[in-house]
């Protein structure tokens, strides 16, 4: 068998491994229109800010697509697939045929139709690691930076270059920090500490125009500014398969093995939209471990296994400047608060099933909340106030607990 992957990062990487689980000697090609060994997304930030490096932010080891039998084909940007011929093209001229192909082409960002972006001379945005090496080479001691969007990217990117230039503005729509994934509640505390750190944010505002290094807001506020970063959310790319034919929304369409609607061809990670198991929504759902998952999953599958992946949903993980949060689900039903010493913990339920939960502060064994959203468990089969208050087993049955821990459930 002859596989093609389309993408280099954690779906495509998820991939192989599930392909090699099952066969050790089939072909794998792996194009990426990056030329870089395979690299952790959400470790950019932290590349600015001196607490990585370049090879600490390799996702495998170097000696990963030669171990693997994978032919890697870095800077080959795939602008073709036939489903009809099973064959690819690149923009080089070069073609490829497959058995079975898995697209994991990720998104890109979003750029707003400004009036006068295009006369902005350093214009960044910050979601792969060229454009992290970019905005560094550009960034001085005196540049003021102006950061559109207050999302996770925005905010790192804010956090990564804090003590690499002069000033940092955040502008964002929204009344708050993180307007996705928290509630007016918590988004003050994190808000704070950023502030703490000497960003500065206009929330309730956008710019209505760029001149000659100035930011027009659409308030009346003018914001002078040498470096202008665009975070405002990205798109899934999907117009490869969409117009190879394949079933799109907002991502492209995949069932719970990761099968696309066309014949022998998968898709898996940010360019997908998936099942939200917390909603019971269709989503695109842009998370690391969920990427991989979605691409092991294929992996599997493209191998002649049978593997799906049913239990995604929203999480995400992070700390700025020392402060720790952990959000997961959907913030549906019922909220209990169960807040104290400054750590700030929101448990919301709905239908006897807990559905999402925000954690700021201690975020110790959010795990077990985590388990019960992804496996859907009773409320009312375990000791929820317990479990509210302190995490751990003993809220649960002694039969979850013999399964979980004895192996059953899991089949160790």
């Amino acid at each position: 068998m002859k596989h093609i992957i389309i993408g280099n990062s954690a779906a495509g990487i998820g991939c192989v491994e599930g392909i090699r689980r099952l066969h050790p000697d089939d072909e794998i090609y792996l194009l990426s229109d990056e030329k870089y060994h395979t690299y952790s997304r959400p470790l950019i930030s932290y590349l600015l800010e001196g607490k990585t490096d370049l090879e600490r932010m390799k996702y495998r080891s170097d000696d990963f697509y030669e171990k693997n039998k994978v032919t890697f084909m870095p800077g080959e940007r795939v602008v073709k697939i036939n489903p009809a011929t099973k064959k690819i093209t690149t923009e080089s001229g070069t073609r490829l045929s497959y058995d079975d192909l898995l697209c994991a082409t990720g998104s890109s960002p979003f750029i707003p139709t400004t009036p006068g972006y295009e006369s902005v001379q350093n214009a960044f945005t910050f979601s792969s690691l060229d454009d992290a090496l970019a905005l560094q080479e550009a960034l001085t001691e005196e540049s003021r930076v102006l950061i559109i969007g207050a999302g996770l990217i925005g905010l790192k990117c804010a956090e990564g270059i804090r003590d690499l230039c002069r000033k940092i503005t955040v502008v964002d729509l929204a009344n708050r920090v993180l307007s996705s994934i928290l509630d007016e509640q918590t988004a003050p505390i994190i808000q704070k500490k950023l502030e703490e750190n000497g960003i500065r944010f206009l929330p309730e505002d956008c710019v209505a125009s760029y001149k000659n290094g100035e930011a027009h807001m659409k308030s009346g506020k003018v914001i002078p500014f040498d470096i202008l970063v665009t975070c405002v959310g990205v798109r899934p790319n999907t117009e490869l398969l969409k117009t190879a034919g394949a079933k799109t929304g907002k991502g492209i369409q995949i069932d719970d093995h990761s099968r696309t609607s066309l014949p022998n061809i998968y898709a898996a990670g940010d360019c997908t939209e998936c099942l939200d198991i917390s909603s019971g929504q269709q989503k695109v759902l842009a998370l690391l471990p969920n990427a991989y998952k979605q691409g092991e999953t294929a992996g599997i599958n493209m191998a002649g296994g049978d593997h799906s992946f049913k239990d995604s949903i929203p999480m995400n993980a992070i700390g700025f400047f020392g402060l720790h949060m952990i959000t997961a689900g959907t913030y549906e039903g019922s909220v209990l608060d169960k807040s104290e010493n400054g750590n700030i913990k929101k448990l919301f339920y709905q239908d006897d099933l807990l559905k999402g939960f925000i954690m700021i502060g201690d975020v110790d064994k959010a795990g077990i909340y985590t388990a019960l959203i992804r496996e859907q468990i009773p409320l009312s089969s375990i000791d929820f106030d317990l479990i509210a208050q302190t995490p751990g087993l003993m809220a649960f049955s002694k039969k979850y607990r013999d399964e979980t821990l004895g192996g059953v459930r899991y089949g160790y």
